[in-house]
């Protein structure tokens, strides 16, 4: 048997890395395949958030905030003051609506430092309860519906008595 040649060596050792490469590059996209779920697609992102713009004039603040969305922004104006002995101010929270437009006012004594809006969903308001000795009542029946009277057990006879024929009730 003859020795290869350096050419034929080096064809050799191309041809076997090329078959490795391709059997590397093959077989983990099959067996990821095979054996991964797929992961869940990502819930769609409900667009939410007033649009809001600030504007500083002088020491006075003002913001208007646009809710183009059908769900209410709580929104937030803070105003941080520029000198120290000013006193920051964090302004109550405020409901803007759907399609409504709202103004938030501050000021600081001097010259303003920084401003910003911030936003939050509104929590559900949860029903109120009852008020202590107090029990619950039961609700009308729909309006156009006839209450209905509950079935007696067979044998039981109603507590209220029959009148004879012909006789009609008599009202106090």
């Amino acid at each position: 048997m003859r020795p290869l040649r350096t050419a034929q060596r080096r064809a050799v050792a191309l041809a076997a890395l090329l078959l490795t490469a391709t059997a590397a590059f093959a077989a983990p996209s099959v067996v990821r395949a095979a054996t991964s779920e797929e992961p869940a697609p990502p819930a769609p992102i409900e667009p939410f958030g007033a649009d809001c713009h600030t504007l500083v004039r002088g020491s006075h603040v003002i913001a208007y905030c646009h809710n183009p969305y059908p769900d209410t922004d709580r929104v937030r104006l803070h105003t941080e003051c520029a000198r120290w002995w000013d006193i920051d101010a964090d302004a109550a929270p405020v409901e803007v609506p759907p399609a409504q437009t709202i103004r938030l006012t501050d000021r600081c004594w001097k010259e303003v430092r920084a401003v910003w809006v911030t936003h939050e969903r509104p929590v559900p308001q949860p029903t109120p309860a009852p008020p202590r000795g107090t029990t619950p009542s039961t609700p009308a029946p729909p309006r156009g519906t006839t209450p209905t009277t509950p079935e007696l057990p067979r044998g039981a006879t109603p507590s209220t008595p029959e009148l004879p024929r012909g006789a009609t009730p008599s009202t106090p």
